[in-house]
């Protein structure tokens, strides 16, 4: 009986990898892809104030032509580039400048160039929106973003950027960024905010349960734990060569604040060099005085990480 149930349980395993072979999701199918390759291009200015000037652009990623912003310091110089994720808002709703534009203007007059890359089926972006709880899809169309930037800095749109790569998720962004530093040893800097967990397992049940009313994010309840273990990234925080941080609310009603706990945890048992930052009082979106503590600390962060 005992060699029955193991030779059903390979037969489960066999099967999800086929399957997601045609699909890649798990951590060791998706680092045997290859990413970048195209070029970014600046397709408009969108805004000049006196300190960044703020253009339209577009990247291919996946046979997708993607879009989003980009903050341009107007000091002279080159300077390092933060990709700035945003979390969940309805597609039907979402526009180029999202809330998370107050985070990338932040940091451009901190001295980065940023990008704020709007996901697949948001805003102008080609696609479909994701509907799974491990977005990733989401977090190729980052690694594509992060690896043009790479080849292109110094050059056309980019003339301003230097090949130093840094992440800033929030919510779903900050699932994304995870998933993204494990994938890519380049990033050199992630900062996390009020983020979904490196758990799949418990951003699928989050999802489902909570956000949703088990309209979306269920299917990866249905999938072999073996196989979820392969594809969620806190069981591949070895891999992260990035320094990380993290800022989460105590009163987040989203993103429960004892996932940072955890995260910072698995980050600590994996010597990942890491800081942990705790917001007595705040939600899931910073305001004023938590904001400005935590946009102080994102750019003394980045500057050290990425120069």
């Amino acid at each position: 009986m005992r060699l029955l149930h193991l030779l059903l349980a390979h037969t489960l395993l066999l099967v999800a990898s086929l399957a997601l072979g045609q699909n890649p999701k798990t951590i060791a199918e998706l680092t045997r892809l290859r990413y970048g390759g195209g070029t970014l291009v600046a397709e408009r200015v969108l805004e000049r104030n006196p300190s960044f000037t703020r253009y339209l652009v577009r990247y291919p990623s996946d046979g997708l032509t993607m879009y989003g912003f980009m903050n341009v310091p107007n000091t002279a110089g080159r300077f390092p580039v933060v990709i700035v994720i945003h979390g969940y808002v309805n597609p039907a709703t979402y526009r180029t400048l999202a809330y998370t534009t107050r985070y990338a203007d932040s940091l451009a007059r901190a001295g980065f160039v940023t990008l704020h890359p709007n996901l697949r089926g948001h805003g102008l972006s080609q696609g479909s929106p994701e509907q799974g709880a491990s977005r990733v899809l989401y977090a190729r169309e980052i690694l594509d973003l992060a690896a043009i930037v790479r080849a292109q800095a110094g050059r056309g749109a980019l003339e301003k950027a230097l090949p130093s790569v840094g992440l800033m998720g929030h919510s779903m962004g900050g699932g994304i960024a995870q998933r993204v530093a494990v994938l890519d040893p380049q990033i050199r800097a992630v900062l996390l905010y009020g983020t979904m967990h490196g758990d799949d397992l418990k951003n699928a049940r989050q999802i489902c349960f909570v956000f949703t009313n088990r309209q979306r994010g269920c299917d990866e309840l249905n999938t072999p734990p073996e196989t979820l273990a392969q594809i969620s990234p806190i069981n591949f925080y070895a891999r992260i060569r990035a320094q990380v941080q993290v800022h989460h609310g105590t009163a987040d009603t989203q993103t429960p604040y004892a996932w940072a706990g955890e995260i910072c945890a698995a980050l600590r048992k994996n010597n990942v060099s890491h800081q942990c930052f705790t917001y007595p009082g705040a939600g899931h979106t910073f305001r004023n005085s938590d904001f400005t503590l935590l946009m102080e600390r994102a750019g003394s962060f980045f500057r050290k990480a990425l120069y």
